[in-house]
């Protein structure tokens, strides 16, 4: 039972990464790099406050807000310096790693016995199982920490899910969406849209960096090279999503991308426990990946020649 709480609260934290990847690789069509960097700068930051004192809400907070200035950049280096969106990614990417580095003083920060966003609902728990460490759900014992955590997590994300939501569902979202769709019409309406996909970006890597802010309280530690290969994880949760649910209405999709997360670190769990070595997970996940990209045009082909043949018969 706590391998599958683990597994959810993992996939719900994750989930914030897929909804800032679907901002930006689904709405405004822009391949963003920089999230591997922005997600480990959401945990260094929250890390580094974490330990000098900083209450972890107010942490994680500042970690967002890291997080946006980091896709801004990205966005500046595109709009008003003509460079390319990958080599924009790329650069800003390359250079929160030193950044990163320079956060944190040294690779890896333990967050050991530190206050995190759970304390409330762990403290909760506690009172209501007079003081046990443990309780008992649908028949299997439960730690109250996990517990606390995967409640913690789970009310983030529905927040989240809702406040974004609501906000494209506004004037500026709905401007913001079709700056993906059609540049040409926004600029005629007079908008600017290089100003809209400065914001989407940021928005975006915000919400990358908040994933990887909740990610390192959980796992109790910050670790420079954590945010590698999180673009392909949150690829592959999309398409999952997509799968599970469509491309329909807006909330359907969010609620898609979150599920999608989930199931996609639940696969990834079982595989963990059947015996794969975790050394080979990054290169799972990409095969997962080119699979899961290449799977439509296969089955969409196999479609026609089986109609073709049929029709002739």
């Amino acid at each position: 039972m706590n391998l599958i709480i683990g597994a959810f609260t993992i996939g719900l934290i994750l989930s914030l990464l897929s909804l800032g990847m679907l901002i930006s690789f689904r709405m405004i069509r822009f391949t963003d790099i920089t999230v591997d960097g922005s997600f480990t700068l959401g945990a260094s930051t929250t890390a580094v406050l974490i330990m000098s004192g900083w209450s972890p809400w107010l942490a994680t907070l500042v970690a967002f807000v890291a997080g946006m200035l980091a896709g801004s950049v990205t966005g500046i280096l595109y709009t008003r310096f003509r460079i390319q969106e990958i080599l924009a990614g790329i650069l800003m990417m390359t250079a929160l790693y030193s950044v990163n580095l320079r956060i944190m003083g040294r690779s890896n920060i333990p967050l050991l016995d530190t206050k995190t966003v759970s304390d409330v609902p762990e403290k909760l728990l506690t009172n209501l199982t007079g003081g046990e460490n443990s309780l008992l759900v649908f028949g299997w014992q439960v730690s109250v920490i996990d517990l606390a955590v995967f409640i913690s997590s789970l009310l983030i994300v529905i927040l989240i899910g809702w406040l974004l939501y609501r906000f494209l569902l506004t004037h500026f979202g709905t401007v913001l969406r079709a700056t993906g769709n059609n540049k040409q019409m926004v600029r005629a309406q007079g908008v600017n849209n290089n100003l809209m996909v400065v914001f989407s970006l940021a928005l975006a890597n915000g919400l990358v960096a908040l994933s990887g802010a909740l990610l390192a309280q959980y796992q109790g530690f910050a670790d420079v090279q954590m945010g590698i290969g999180m673009m392909v994880w949150g690829l592959a949760s999309i398409i999952i999503g997509e799968a599970l649910v469509g491309k329909t209405n807006l909330g359907i999709t969010i609620a898609g991308v979150i599920l999608g997360t989930i199931l996609f670190r639940m696969l990834i769990a079982i595989a963990l426990r059947w015996g794969l070595n975790p050394n080979d997970l990054k290169l799972v996940t990409a095969l997962f990946v080119f699979l899961a990209l290449v799977s439509p045009g296969f089955f969409k082909s196999v479609h026609k020649q089986l109609f073709r043949g049929s029709y002739h018969a």
